[in-house]
């Protein structure tokens, strides 16, 4: 162990990333050294996403990539885990003679396990039943300790027609209330000023184990034990919206006034195919509901374009939805055909240049709304997150409360008169000056 020194590419999303942060910490745990030079690395860690088919791409890039430094520099195993890992296992080990282990879902715990084999010589494979697997663990953070993610949940049950996550990461099981709170004190004494509660489904939380949807309870309960300021929640399903949920985030002033609600379509026929649950009239009514009792909510979707058997009609449907709703955020996506999924065998598949003129014409529709909403923002003084001061644009840069990590806008500021200098993870209020399609300018203002 001494001396070894292990590099890590994690791909994917937040959810992949908290995977990649436990790793992480069994390994330092067992003495390792981690870099972050991948030319000084020993052994390699690519920790993959493979949710569609620019995942994959995006994974096997890497993994080729990376096979660069072990014909150049002195790195001597390669060892892949995570989604690619787990969906792939024959495929990998079979076309990718450059990968010298395999580690599932499952198994991450197991990493310094593997480590040792791999560097021993044996070709290694660890694949341990993921609906069995002990959930969270010790964490080495990947993203600054002002911003931490905590996922209260794993796997899916919600069956959609185009997803493989059933598949790559079992069924729904939701962790304990208590070690997510113990969880949240942990990272709360270490400056967490932002705290993202992720799942697959996480309006679905507690239904395995209390019986019944638990989220606006564990909300309370971080916020008793905790100070953290800021709780947000992310991938909230419309038909799992409760009133208590709502009334939750509407009267916690340290929940943040944003949700992220996929809807993936809104013609009926549509989301019946999709086995979305709940139909226009849901995700309509959940929408209603939210704005009502929440009346600065930022709302942001995910719509999926091209699904098989998509008419003109059905999506010009989508698009008037959009155009009425003005959703404060909203990413496309362009639909994957995924192997394994009931999707994938579905009559009238659409062509890929088609799907991909859908996507771009909703992101086209989407940055029309999202300027004229910022426009509204203009002279308004906003609560910010400092992440740093940015050498590209010469200001600091920021989020607020309606700006989730990693998928929303940024606000670029500069100092007011009189000022000083803001450290990453203090609160700022800035007087906005300028807008653009997705991000804000403005000044920071005192007090």
């Amino acid at each position: 162990m001494k001396n070894i020194k292990i590099g890590f590419v994690s791909l994917g999303c937040c959810k992949n990333q908290l995977d990649t942060e436990v790793m992480l910490s069994v390994l330092a745990d067992e003495g390792y050294e981690i870099t972050n030079e991948e030319a000084e690395a020993d052994v390699i860690i690519i920790n993959t996403c493979a949710f569609i088919n620019d995942a994959k791409q995006e994974a096997i890039d890497n993994i080729l990539d990376i096979a660069w430094f072990k014909k150049h520099r002195h790195l001597k195993k390669i060892i892949v885990t995570g989604c690619l890992a787990e969906r792939y296992r024959e495929q990998v080990f079979e076309q990718m003679p450059e990968v010298d282990a395999l580690v599932g879902v499952g198994s991450i715990k197991r990493i310094a396990e593997v480590v040792k084999k791999a560097l021993a010589g044996e070709r290694y494979a660890a694949f341990d039943d993921k609906n069995t697997s002990e959930l969270g663990g010790g964490r080495m953070l990947t993203t600054p300790p002002y911003a931490a993610y905590l996922k209260i949940a794993e796997g899916c049950d919600n069956r959609c027609t185009y997803c493989a996550i059933p598949l790559i990461r079992g069924k729904f099981r939701s962790r304990p209330m208590e070690d997510l709170v113990e969880e949240a004190k942990l990272l709360a004494a270490d400056g967490c000023k932002e705290l993202s509660l992720i799942a697959q489904d996480t309006s679905r939380y507690g239904l395995d184990l209390y019986g019944k949807y638990s989220l606006p309870e564990l909300i309370r309960r971080i916020c008793a034990e905790t100070d953290i300021p800021w709780i947000r929640l992310l991938y909230l399903y419309p038909d799992k919206i409760t009133d208590e949920l709502i009334d939750e985030i509407a009267n916690n002033d340290r929940v943040v006034k944003y949700i992220d609600l996929p809807i993936q379509h809104i013609n009926d026929e549509v989301l019946k195919n999709m086995n979305r649950h709940g139909d226009r009239a849901t995700i309509e009514g959940a929408i209603k509901r939210l704005r009502e009792k929440i009346p600065d909510v930022t709302l942001r979707t995910t719509v999926i374009a091209g699904f098989p058997g998509e008419t003109v009609e059905q999506f010009e449907e989508l698009c008037d939805f959009i155009k009425e709703t003005k959703f404060d955020r909203l990413g496309a996506f362009a639909y994957s055909r995924e192997e394994d999924t009931p999707a994938y065998d579905f009559p009238d598949q659409i062509d890929e240049q088609t799907k991909q003129d859908r996507c771009d014409k909703i992101m086209a529709l989407q940055a029309d709304i999202s300027s004229e909403l910022n426009a509204k923002k203009l002279r308004k003084t906003i609560k910010v997150l400092c992440e740093g001061f940015d050498g590209a644009s010469g200001a600091y840069v920021g989020r607020s409360e309606a700006d989730a990590p990693d998928v929303d806008g940024k606000i670029f500021f500069d100092l007011d008169r009189g000022q000083g200098l803001h450290k990453d993870g203090d609160f700022v209020n800035v007087r906005i000056t300028d807008c653009y399609d997705y991000d804000l300018v403005g000044i920071s203002k005192k007090g």
